[in-house]
């Protein structure tokens, strides 16, 4: 692995501040422009969650580490249309902020600043 677990770390975090600032321009689920901006931010961070090490996404049992991953899968190849932005808004508002605080936790606890 050429990238230690803490840039993606920062990826991630990078990604969730992007899409912050996307749902401050307006809603998802009625600019398409937004929506697409978010779905490509998500697919960034559900790919860099797939390189955190398990012993450290282990810790945090309450984050949907799977689920992430695999929706990755979903916004790429868009399964079947299962995605929409009503679901993609949902998944925004219900998992972002606990990944993210699990995502600084671990950084904080490498001694690495998660700014």
């Amino acid at each position: 692995m050429s990238k230690s677990w803490q840039a993606y770390a920062r990826h991630i975090l990078d990604a969730i501040a992007k899409i912050r600032r996307i749902e401050a321009r307006g809603s998802i689920t009625e600019d398409e422009i937004l929506y697409d901006a978010a779905l490509r931010n998500l697919q960034t961070l559900s790919e860099a969650t797939q390189l955190l090490p398990e012993e450290r996404k282990a810790d945090y049992p309450d984050i949907p580490w799977r689920e992430i991953s695999g929706f990755r899968n979903i916004l790429v190849h868009n399964y079947l249309g299962q995605i929409d932005p009503l679901t993609v808004e949902s998944v925004i508002n219900r998992h972002l902020q606990p990944l993210e605080a699990s995502v600084r936790a671990m950084l904080n606890e490498a001694g690495e600043d998660s700014v």
